[in-house]
């Protein structure tokens, strides 16, 4: 079989290949290339491709992209015999500087019996998607403000670190690249550090958990540490992600802190306080002052719910109080009857707010007993019904100030908007006078039924309830007018 043969046999062999072929002789003319390697150049024919060694090199520009010295074109490399694999070069075509190719390439190189070249060949690989995906990740590694570092499992040395990192711990990118995983620990301190190595040398996923950095200024960070198995071309790496803890940290401390302060004021303000969760009010925290003014300690209110304790003596009070703090989100100052530990009744002044605490909804409650106060108004409040049972001898000042202090919402309507008939005036004249139903019945000469139901009628139109109240309101009107001469 002569050689023209074989090489046309060999032409008809990689003509179908997926790979590009290009085959080259010794005098540098380039003398077939298949479909494939015509089109990793964007070319059509082999003319387009260039028919010597010089004119492809006057028609592409190559770019090495693994670091291997450019001096030399691959295919001058094949021409001179040399055998190489895994080259990998960016192509672009002179006239068209916007088109580009990736290509991965190996040398053939064939020789005969007598140990001469008689076969050259480049081999290409078209591997621009991948060299495009891998700059995309390139990009977005680098822009992700989350740190993170990926280092090759063969040896376990960073071979990538981003700005995320960096920052975080103060290390500048020549002091993490090419640093193994024991030099720039990134699992020191690890909560779990035996798994983790293990999963880094078996190339296995590496779970969450705490860790504490070693910065280059000799302090550390608190940190969250993950591992993810990836490839970067086709090299077997770890991707370790981190989360800073150092914020979480402080806000943690702060936090601890603000709960102590809280957890003193609670205990020591010398007004009964009670902390309660806001669905069913149950229970969970009372201070000494409560204690005291209540007659409850913690065994006996703490778990349960004011109803429960049987502090609320009115269910109407308790449902108008916890409506209204869930309406409004807090109180202020309602006037409530709760019992004391012994059965005693206490009046008092709550206020309330809905508090959070650990994420948690709270209701804040702050009791002011006022039972002696109550006390004392009743009794004065007593003391001035009694005293104004007969206003007769009273000046119209006076009259004003107990009605001020008794009913300070007295006055508030004048005989001119309400449309009194005869006989109530008179009769509201003569109470105002001080004549009692009798003496009324007997100066109208009525029956003391009748005086009394126009005397209800009476207090509905001028909104009172009582006779000393419609004394009031008749002085500030202008009542007693006259007294003889009703009838």
């Amino acid at each position: 079989m002569t050689a023209g043969v074989d090489r046309h046999e060999l032409r008809q062999i990689i003509a179908g290949l997926s790979e590009g072929v290009i085959l080259v002789e010794p005098d540098q003319t380039i003398a077939y290339a298949n479909e494939a390697a015509l089109a990793m150049h964007g070319a059509g024919s082999l003319d387009e491709l260039g028919p010597t060694v010089d004119a492809y090199r006057e028609r592409f520009r190559l770019r090495y992209r693994n670091h291997v010295t450019p001096n030399q074109y691959p295919i001058e490399r094949v021409v001179a015999g040399e055998r190489f694999h895994d080259v990998v070069v960016e192509v672009r075509r002179a006239d068209r500087p916007e088109q580009d190719f990736v290509h991965s390439l190996r040398s053939l190189v064939a020789t005969d019996r007598e140990g001469k070249p008689s076969c050259l060949a480049l081999i290409l690989k078209d591997v621009t998607d991948q060299f495009e995906a891998e700059e995309r990740f390139e990009t977005t590694f680098n822009a992700n403000p989350a740190p993170a570092v990926i280092t090759r499992l063969s040896d376990l040395r960073h071979v990538k670190v981003n700005t995320g990192f960096l920052e975080m711990t103060g290390f500048t990118r020549d002091a993490v690249i090419g640093r193994t995983a024991y030099e720039v620990d990134v699992l020191a301190e690890a909560r779990n550090r035996d798994l983790a190595i293990t999963h880094l040398k078996e190339g296995a996923t590496i779970p969450q958990m705490e860790a504490c950095l070693r910065l280059p200024d000799g302090g550390s960070r608190f940190v969250i540490v993950a591992g993810q198995p990836i490839e970067m071309g086709d090299e077997p790496c770890m991707l370790f992600t981190f989360a800073d803890l150092e914020l979480r940290r402080k806000a943690e401390i702060a936090l601890r802190q603000s709960e102590a302060r809280f957890a003193k004021a609670f205990r020591l303000t010398p007004v009964p306080t009670v902390l309660a969760r806001a669905d069913g009010f149950r229970v969970t925290g009372v201070n000494e002052a409560f204690t005291r003014v209540f007659g409850l300690g913690q065994d006996d209110i703490v778990g349960r719910s004011l109803d429960e304790a049987g502090l609320w003596l009115s269910d109407r009070q308790r449902t108008d109080f916890e409506a209204a703090l869930e309406r409004t989100g807090y109180l202020l100052g309602a006037e409530v009857c709760l019992r004391h530990g012994s059965g005693a009744s206490l009046d008092c002044l709550v206020s309330a707010e809905r508090i959070e605490i650990d994420h948690d909804a709270f209701a804040l409650l702050v009791m002011q007993d006022i039972t002696d106060r109550k006390h004392t108004e009743r009794e004065l409040f007593d003391a001035i019904e009694t005293v104004m049972a007969d206003t007769s001898w009273f000046s119209r000042g006076l009259i004003e100030k107990l009605a001020n202090l008794r009913r300070p919402n007295i006055g508030t309507s004048d005989a001119a908007t309400i449309n009194l008939t005869a006989r109530e005036r008179q009769i509201l004249n003569l109470i105002c006078a001080g004549f009692d139903d009798a003496a009324i019945a007997r100066k109208l000469d009525l029956s003391r039924n009748t005086v009394r139901n126009h005397g209800a009628a009476l207090y509905r139109k001028i909104g009172v309830h009582k006779r000393s109240e419609a004394v009031v309101w008749g002085r500030e009107n202008g009542f007693p007018s006259h007294v003889s001469g009703t009838k």
